[in-house]
């Protein structure tokens, strides 16, 4: 573990005027304990007020027979009245031009009025569609879309009537529970926590508030209170990057770039322990975006815009180009070992596990993403903003004019990336295909998953050393591997890196005038926005190159790089221009992230962030566990930033 300690400490803050050490070291105190209640708080809501809802969403079972219910199933019973066989088959809504999943077959009745019957366990994530045909005659006999509920009992009955139509009726015979409640009684309980925090630290800063606890407590109590951290704003000393330099002024730290990465961090922790097992928050089965396939996009973006700051300021301090770039090398080159050795599922499984072991991976691209785009900001970085003139005609484009020569490589790896994804032969499979394979296309390219980007990784790394379980399996029932962190998506997170870095350049440029930064932050959130409407023609499969986390497509990069704009303006306002808000408590992961990360990942199944359940079938179960681990996270990020530790690398 590194120890980081801020170059220079503020005399005053706004809150704190003329403290002596003795109230300084009882202000730690009193902080450190408003922490640990918070703390115990959101332990205490998470293990016993969410858990209230299983009270309400706890299903009855007793009239299942032959079928065991698990999470995101319901109970079908089809009810047959016809004199032949009926096979019952299944799609997927979310499933784009696919073939049909057999569900089972309800064999004919066996006499008038005693009809046949089977019971299914159907998937309640999505609207299916169930289609059922005469085995007989392969003939289709009625079609039904139904978005089925978590453990409802329903029944579907096949009846014949005038001996030529035949009629299909689905009824609910027992109502489905909400599985929503306990994540919406654990957003609501958070808001009021937060709520709660900020009325009470703006009510400790007002004349009234002020004086009746000065005279119920005393002036030393007084202090404790009103400065204590519950959120207030306020712009901490200098560290060793992501610094805004400014001419005028000391250099000071952006919280909202540290807020940034805590907000997708603590995202990305939480989906990574499961999210509550919610669809929502995993990851897309192919195209389209669910919350899980927002945050690694948003960490690489905000790792772009540190480096611009990070290097720029090491240039102001008169550190070499040589020098830095053996710091970037060496830097990337730990990012890539710990990923490949310790954030791995084959790790534990020692020395004979190398021949199955996962190269590609998240700190992997993360490495590979800081390495290209810290290079060719060395080439072209400039230590002296402050002799730049902004008066020519040409000013307005200054953060990009420039650095031409960084923009045009990676235009040149963007077309490399095009002239890949669409023109590369794949044996077997549709050149330009960017299909999950499996189900999909009607089945007519079951072993073509990924395409392109498929082929290159199984050619460069070997097909037993990329991911083995991809997340196309889910809906598209996919049997070839696919890493979604291959190598030619790599090409396109350099890309997102990049558009970081310009976030990054903007803040160098424009740093005295807060509203020339807002205007251009947005006014890149709409240009990125407008290219992927145009890529996907504004749906989710039937564009030119469709959203798509598992390919890192050129869309999926310009609409994530857009939300990650909007973000950064929404904080870099609330935080650094307007202090309405100190970024806690996502400032305090942000600003560990590495060891955060890290640290989920290697103690993941062992307690406190893991414990056995008594019914793993429960979101509730599940959803307090994953609010309790990514808790302790936070907490543990805070300790670790009142100890002044920070893991660098």
């Amino acid at each position: 573990m590194a120890k980081g300690k801020p170059e220079e400490k503020p005399k005053h803050t706004s809150s704190a005027v003329g403290v002596k050490p003795e109230k300084q070291k009882e202000l730690k105190h009193c902080q450190r304990t408003n922490m640990f209640l918070l703390a115990a708080i959101m332990v205490v809501v998470a293990v016993c007020v969410v858990p209230l809802t299983a009270e309400i969403s706890a299903p009855d079972f007793h009239h299942l027979k032959h079928v065991v219910l698990k999470m995101d199933e319901a109970l079908l019973r089809v009810s047959n009245d016809l004199e032949t066989e009926v096979l019952v088959s299944w799609r997927s809504e979310r499933c784009y031009q696919c073939l049909y999943q057999q569900l089972g077959v309800v064999p004919a009745g066996s006499s008038p009025g005693q009809p046949g019957s089977s019971d299914f366990a159907v998937s309640t994530q999505h609207e299916i569609t169930l289609q059922l045909n005469s085995t007989a005659e392969v003939k289709e006999l009625c079609k039904i879309q139904f978005h089925f509920g978590e453990h409802g009992n329903y029944s579907l009955w096949m009846e014949n009537l005038n001996f030529s139509f035949n009629n299909c009726s689905l009824v609910t015979t027992t109502d489905p529970v909400n599985s929503n409640i306990p994540i919406l009684v654990a957003f609501f309980v958070f808001v009021v926590l937060a709520l709660m925090f900020a009325v009470g630290s703006r009510l400790l800063r007002t004349g009234v508030v002020r004086g009746l606890v000065l005279r119920i407590n005393g002036s030393m109590e007084a202090e404790r209170l009103i400065n204590s951290e519950l959120g207030s704003p306020r712009i901490d000393a200098l560290v060793t990057d992501n610094i805004l330099p400014s001419p005028a002024s000391a250099s000071r730290r952006l919280r909202s770039l540290d807020t940034f990465r805590g907000i997708s961090l603590v995202i990305m922790v939480f989906v990574n322990y499961g999210g509550g097992r919610y669809w929502f928050f995993r990851h897309s089965s192919w195209n389209g975006l669910t919350v899980a396939d927002l945050v690694f996009p948003w960490f690489v973006f905000i790792m772009g815009t540190s480096t611009a700051l990070s290097i720029n300021s090491m240039l102001r301090g008169g550190t070499s180009r040589s020098s830095l770039l053996m710091k970037v090398l060496w830097r990337s080159t730990q990012l890539f070992l710990i990923g490949v050795f310790i954030i791995n599922p084959n790790y534990c499984l020692g020395p004979l596990s190398l021949d199955s072991l996962r190269i590609p991976g998240v700190l992997q691209r993360l490495a590979w993403s800081y390495l290209v785009v810290a290079g060719l900001d060395l080439l072209v970085a400039r230590g002296h903003l402050d002799i730049l003139t902004n008066d020519a005609w040409w000013s307005p484009a200054l953060d990009i004019l420039l650095y031409w020569p960084a923009w045009l490589c990676v235009l040149l790896l963007e077309i490399v990336w095009l002239c890949l994804t669409f023109l590369l032969p794949v044996p077997g499979c549709p050149t330009g295909y960017l299909g999950p394979g499996g189900i999909g296309d009607m089945g007519l390219h079951a072993n073509c998953t990924g395409g392109a980007a498929a082929y290159i990784d199984r050619w460069l790394l070997g097909e037993k050393h990329i991911y083995q379980t991809p997340s196309s399996r889910v809906i598209y029932a996919t049997q070839m591997p696919y890493d979604p962190e291959g190598v030619l998506g790599s090409i396109n997170s350099v890309l997102m890196a990049f558009l970081g870095l310009q976030a990054g350049k903007i803040l160098l440029h424009y740093r005295d005038v807060p509203t020339n930064v807002i205007s251009r932050f947005l006014i890149w959130g709409l240009f990125l926005g407008a290219i992927s409407a145009i890529l996907t023609e504004c749906s989710t499969d039937r564009g030119f190159i469709p959203v798509n986390k598992n390919l890192w497509s050129l869309s999926y990069v310009t609409t994530l790089a857009c939300f990650a704009f909007v973000l950064l303006v929404l904080v870099y306002y609330t935080i650094d221009v307007k202090k309405w808000w100190s970024g806690a408590p996502f400032y305090y992961p942000g600003m560990n992230s590495i060891l955060v990360y890290v640290g989920h990942e290697v103690f993941e199944d062992y307690f406190p962030f893991s414990w056995h359940m008594a019914n793993s079938q429960s979101h509730t179960e599940h959803l307090v566990q994953n609010v309790v681990a990514t808790s302790l996270w936070v907490f543990i990020s805070y300790i670790l930033y009142r100890k002044k530790i920070f893991w660098k690398i």
